[in-house]
């Protein structure tokens, strides 16, 4: 009986030593983020500033004591601004990685490949800028914190009508981009309901540098306005040789144009030009200001828009999931559906029942010097279309040619 005793207070020791072992080996709890972005290829620039504003986001809330008491942990993984590897890098962060969450991407294609991805996958996704309306399409695990296209398009067709009284437009379209195609269709349809004419339509091809042919077609047509619905490189290049060809018209843009390589590329062509935007850091907002100047403490440079649409994206995610019962994915998906008047940088941010952020719009001008001052702000109200639109005759489509 003795031994008997023995041996079971033994085994008994030993079941506690291996338990307390198995306790050890365990890892901390931790919230887990994926964020995917362009890092590398065409749209880095995007990418590199978005990633800024996640990190100082996660930053803010590990120094805070981070997310149900558990450090977040931040994923990221590159695109390499490329649609096929998008889709990679978010199966492997769905279910390799098992991220409780995803931020992401940039850009509206891209973000189309990886939100089809993370419906299948069942987890919850929020891209910072991505305004295809598309994306949040796809299924109910799929969020935006930004405005979609529709609002901007009918934005900058009222805006070219109302504040610079155009009539005529011609509209340049990088025929490559979701993103360009989309937003293209959108300021010409509310262009013309407002009682504008399209005179001219070209396209190019995405990293085109000479577009002399499409420019000789749309000064031929004698616009009032340019629309450039695309990315800053093809748009600065743009306005370069439209302004060396005697094309002294407005350009104005969507939020494809924010980024400071506009004004480096463009220079004094691109003076005088108008975009809208997310966020602008001239916004003399108090909140807008704080958020300026811990951006700038952190990365010596003032914040553009991707990264301020990236800091709320972060910044409703982390809310979201404190907010959840659980970390379950599910849990984390109802939470974020439930976004009420976020108090963001770019806006207060709530999701309708598509999961689309209702949001204000910012319309920038640039300056001789290149600096950036808020033109206007325009909220979905402002941009309700005519009681009683003015039929216009439908124009003729310029040819798609390559520059």
């Amino acid at each position: 009986m003795a031994a008997l005793a023995l041996c079971a207070f033994l085994t008994a020791q030993g079941c506690r030593r291996q338990d307390a072992r198995v306790v050890e080996q365990t890892p901390p709890a931790r919230v887990r983020v994926g964020a995917f972005m362009s890092l590398s290829g065409d749209t880095a620039q995007y990418g590199l500033s978005a990633l800024n504003g996640i990190r100082m986001a996660v930053e803010e809330a590990n120094a805070a004591g981070g997310v149900k008491g558990h450090r977040v942990d931040l994923v990221v993984r590159d695109t390499r601004s490329d649609g096929f590897e998008t889709t990679v890098v978010v199966d492997k962060l769905a279910r390799e990685e098992r991220v409780d969450a995803l931020l992401g991407e940039v850009v509206s294609s891209r973000s189309l490949a990886a939100a089809r991805v993370a419906q299948r996958e069942r987890v919850p996704m929020l891209t910072p800028s991505a305004t295809s309306p598309e994306i949040t399409a796809v299924g109910d695990y799929v969020f935006r914190s930004c405005y979609t296209d529709t609002f901007q398009g009918v934005a900058l067709a009222r805006f070219a009508v109302e504040s610079l009284g155009a009539l005529r437009a011609a509209i340049l379209v990088d025929r490559d981009q979701a993103y360009s195609v989309e937003l293209a269709r959108l300021i010409r349809e509310d262009f013309e309901r407002r009682g504008g004419k399209v005179v001219a339509v070209q396209e190019y091809p995405d990293g085109e540098s000479d577009f002399s042919v499409q420019l000789a077609e749309v000064g031929a047509a004698q616009p009032d306005v340019v629309f450039i619905p695309g990315y800053y490189m093809e748009v600065a290049l743009l306005a370069r040789q439209a302004r060396a060809l005697g094309i002294s018209v407005p350009l104005v843009g969507g939020d494809g144009w924010d980024s400071p390589r506009l004004a480096q590329i463009g220079g004094q062509a691109i003076s005088g030009g108008y975009f809208t935007t997310h966020f602008s850091a001239a916004d003399p907002d108090p909140q807008v200001q704080r958020f300026v100047a811990d951006f700038r403490r952190l990365y010596g440079s003032a914040p553009d828009s991707f990264a301020a649409t990236s800091y709320d994206a972060a910044r409703i995610m982390l809310a979201a999931i404190e907010r959840a019962p659980t970390l379950e994915r599910a849990a984390v998906r109802d939470s974020l559906a439930a976004t009420k008047d976020f108090p963001g940088v770019t806006g207060a941010v709530t999701f309708n029942p598509e999961r689309n952020a209702v949001k204000p719009i910012v319309v920038v001008r640039i300056g001789d010097d290149g600096r950036q001052t808020v033109e206007a702000h325009v909220t979905p109200e402002d941009v309700a279309p005519p009681a009683t639109p003015t039929p216009s005759p439908t124009p003729r489509r310029g040819r798609t040619r390559r520059g």
